[in-house]
């Protein structure tokens, strides 16, 4: 399967449309049917080393992240590592409840949200942070935007994680058996586009700055996901 990258209909949607809000439901459950809460942390301990500051809280960028509910997942699975957190929800949609800041603030991880072009966001961070984060978020770019995301980023983290899709005719299978799920048209829709445009192989590996200093790491996970971790060796 060649990589496609085409619109999805939930990014174009008012944040309050019927539609919108079923499908952001939809997409908690998908999430959690494929773990990526659990691929995301079984990341993050594998290069929790170089990075996790343990007297101070880690500061975290969540590209695309949004109305929240993955990273509450993240919070109640890394709190129990002791990590504590300053997250900023980066998404160009403000869709985060108060529910969700509060769960967060319970596990002393603090949520600011910004509602901005992750370009934008990144090229005015005036601080560096240790770790960030995109869940099904990498693959609505094509290459050659997503190479200046990955070198924005870079210059800005000293860990990366992502999970994405896996670009694979399984997943593109599974894509249609969503309805059975309760899914709505936006999602099995956006899903379709979503398996065309992901990745397989060494993919975001390439896409990264080709700059000494960083470890990558690259596999499939689960059996429909596509992880990708860059570490900034200590």
């Amino acid at each position: 399967m060649h990589r496609v990258v085409e619109p999805e209909v939930l990014d174009y949607l008012p944040a309050d449309d019927p539609q919108a809000l079923g499908s952001r439901g939809d997409l908690r459950r998908v999430n959690a049917l494929m773990g990526h809460a659990d691929i995301l942390t079984q990341a993050f301990r594998e290069n929790l080393a170089p990075v996790f500051p343990a007297l101070r809280p880690l500061r975290i960028v969540d590209l695309g992240a949004g109305d929240g509910t993955l990273l509450l997942g993240l919070a109640q699975l890394w709190s129990a590592l002791g990590v504590r957190a300053e997250v900023t929800l980066m998404d160009r949609q403000q869709v985060v409840s108060d529910g969700t800041r509060s769960a967060c603030a319970a596990l002393g991880w603090s949520v600011q949200c910004l509602t901005e072009d992750v370009f934008t966001g990144l090229e005015r961070a005036s601080a560096p942070v240790d770790v960030i984060l995109a869940n099904l978020f990498l693959h609505h770019f094509k290459d050659e935007p997503l190479r200046a995301l990955l070198q924005l980023a870079a210059a800005r983290t000293a860990l990366f994680i992502a999970c994405e899709p896996r670009r694979s005719s399984l997943a593109l299978a599974a894509t249609c058996m969503l309805g059975c799920i309760g899914c709505n048209a936006v999602t099995r829709y956006d899903a379709a586009v979503s398996v065309h445009a992901g990745f397989e192989g060494r993919e975001l590996s390439a896409l990264w700055p080709a700059q000494d200093g960083w470890r990558l790491s690259e596999r499939n996970a689960g059996m429909f996901s596509h992880c990708f971790t860059a570490s900034r060796e200590a």
